[in-house]
């Protein structure tokens, strides 16, 4: 359980970091998705969604880290949040010329949390029975 635990606190710092640059350079970090922040509104709903809700991910992965009990629901979690995530990238480089740059980058991120969790929660879930 301990490699479940680590990796969830790596992917927590990562979304808290992530976060945190969202926060603290909107105009750099907007940019290099291909992001507009039109109006006061828009400034606002960037902050809001890529700053807070990506602190409040990575906090909520690092509390389900914080244990070996709740490791597992931790790697439920990371699956649903990067099931998502991949879901959603892989239609929308179907939709749109989007898959180079930064965004190729964070799609190849999200692939990879999402496998590494998957891989671990099958694992893991062998070990337990």
């Amino acid at each position: 359980m301990l490699v479940a635990r680590i990796f969830l606190a790596v992917v927590a710092v990562l979304y808290v970091c992530l976060g945190i640059w969202c926060a603290a350079a909107p105009e750099t970090t907007s940019a290099k998705v291909g992001l507009s922040r039109v109006g006061e509104g828009g400034k606002s709903e960037f902050f809001t969604v890529y700053g807070g809700l990506e602190v409040g991910i990575g906090l909520a992965l690092l509390a389900l880290a914080a244990t070996s009990g709740t490791a597992m629901a931790g790697l439920m979690a990371c699956l649903a949040i990067h099931g998502g995530l991949v879901l959603f990238r892989s239609i929308s480089f179907a939709l749109y010329d989007a898959a180079h740059g930064f965004t190729l980058r964070l799609a190849i991120g999200e692939w990879v949390i999402f496998l590494v969790s998957l891989g671990l929660y099958f694992f893991l879930r062998q070990l337990s029975r």
